[in-house]
C-alpha cells in the first residue's frame, strides 16, 4: 500500500447516513420470515418505498444494502404467508367436500 507524500491533501471518504427506516425494515423482514409472517408484507412495502427514496437521493441517503436485505426477506416471507393460507382453504375446502361426500340421506 502506498501513501502521499507529505503535505499531499488526504482525502476523505463520506458515507451518507443510512436511511433511517433500513434498521426496521430488516428487523420486520427477519421477523417476517421467522416467526410471524404477517410482517412479510409489511417489510416488503416499507422495504420497497425506502429502496425509492435511497435510489432517489442522488447518493444523500444510504443503507441500500440493509434495506434490500429486509426487502428481500419480506418478499419471501409474503409468499410463505400466501402460500400458507392457501393450504389452509384447500384443507378447509378438501374437509368440506369429504365431509359431505360421506354424509348419506336415506
Amino acid at each position: 500500500m502506498t501513501y502521499p507524500p507529505p503535505g499531499y491533501p488526504q482525502q476523505h471518504y463520506y458515507r451518507p447516513p443510512d436511511h433511517p427506516q433500513a434498521t426496521a425494515i430488516v428487523i420486520l423482514g427477519v421477523l417476517g420470515l421467522v416467526l410471524c409472517q404477517f410482517l412479510g408484507p409489511v417489510a416488503f412495502v416499507m422495504g420497497g418505498k425506502a429502496l425509492a427514496e435511497i435510489d432517489n437521493s442522488g447518493g444523500a441517503v444510504g443503507g441500500r444494502s440493509t434495506v434490500l436485505a429486509g426487502y428481500i426477506c419480506g418478499i419471501i416471507g409474503t409468499v410463505i404467508l400466501v402460500v400458507t393460507i392457501l393450504v389452509i382453504i384447500a384443507a378447509v375446502i378438501i374437509a368440506v367436500v369429504a365431509g359431505e361426500s360421506t354424509t348419506s340421506t336415506y
